[in-house]
């Protein structure tokens, strides 16, 4: 039998690579991520006045439909939890896990908290205790407050979001053998279609949602660790410094992935659960102990007495206030 990776070298060389251009997504993603970036750069800073309205319309109008969105993949996930689609084995009934649950633990825990959790874990609870969601509430009710709504951001509900997403994935993929990209995901709806334009489209917005999402959670990191390092070091906390700690987490995310899930993935992400655990450690044994486990106690309760309140509220009342008198309501 004739062996087909010597009558074809291209072929074999294909296989070697690291990466494997697809132009229909890659091409229309890099051009209009480039193209947002330069006009971003060129107007300056009025662009953070428009991103500020842009953001604020959204919340404004369409907070309730995130607020029904996020709740509804929770639900939905704990639903297919406890029943019997819980049951389906991700990659066929003759799969078996190619690493630990404490490994996979932590590349989901890294790849789904990382450096957002680090920096909004001391920011949230410090920005809603200064300025608290319900009016009139006292110091102590700020701060509940505070940690209530910081769990709820950072509790069940974004796992609800990971866990659909993952989940789809991985199904679509490892089970029904289609290509591993978001739009696998839509194929019940498209059937063969995602394989064409409508699928090169849903594959070039899931690549500018998640570059912009990564610039965001990468530029509140950086900006912690260039303080960090000024706070310690004396080194200076400029935008040329931010901009070289971009370059090096950027260049080490990029050797993680071009080393693989096992080599790079897995022990980058093991390692940062284990300097998170030292890090846990090191605050419990510098204290106020008592108080630390004293809240987090308090603070789990409070957090899941208050869950559909919480889960649910949309801020309403606040929101008719701040509309115009003969507003619409839709600006």
């Amino acid at each position: 039998m004739e062996n087909n990776t010597h009558s074809n070298p291209a072929k074999s060389q294909k296989s070697k690579r690291y990466f494997d251009v697809h132009p229909p997504v890659f091409w229309p993603a890099a051009l209009l991520s480039v193209l947002f970036i330069l006009v971003t750069l060129m107007v300056g800073d009025p662009m953070t006045e428009v991103f500020s309205e842009i953001q604020r319309v959204i919340s404004n109008n369409f907070g309730w439909f995130l607020i029904l969105v996020i709740n509804t993949c929770l639900f939905l996930m704990i639903f297919l939890a406890f029943s019997r689609l819980g049951t389906i084995r991700l990659g066929g009934r003759n799969a078996v896990p190619d690493f630990s649950r404490l490994s996979w633990f932590a590349m989901l825990f890294s790849a789904g908290m990382g450096i957002g959790i680090l920096f909004w874990s001391v920011a949230e609870p410090v920005y809603h205790f200064l300025e608290p969601p319900f009016a009139g509430a006292s110091p102590e009710d700020a701060a509940r407050t505070a940690m209530k709504m910081t769990f709820l951001h950072w509790g069940l509900h974004p796992w609800g979001v990971y866990a659909l997403v993952g989940m789809s994935l991985a199904f679509f993929t490892f089970n029904r053998k289609l290509p591993l990209a978001i739009r696998s995901i839509f194929y019940p709806l498209l059937k063969d279609k995602v394989h064409g334009f409508w699928g090169d489209c849903i594959d070039v917005l899931a690549v500018l949602a998640t570059l912009f999402g990564l610039a965001t959670s990468l530029g509140f990191g950086v900006q912690q660790v260039s303080a960090g390092l000024h706070h310690l070091f004396g080194w200076p906390d400029t935008m040329p410094m931010q901009v070289v700690l971009v370059v090096c987490i950027t260049l080490g995310a990029t050797v993680s992935v071009v080393l693989g899930l096992d080599r790079g993935v897995k022990r980058l992400s093991e390692m940062n659960l284990n300097l998170g655990a030292l890090l846990l450690i090191f605050l419990l044994i510098l204290g106020p102990t008592v108080m630390i486990l004293d809240a987090f106690v308090q603070n789990t309760g409070n957090y899941l007495d208050n869950f559909l309140h919480i889960s649910f509220w949309t801020d309403s009342n606040s929101a008719r206030k701040k509309t115009p008198k003969h507003s619409s309501g839709i600006t």
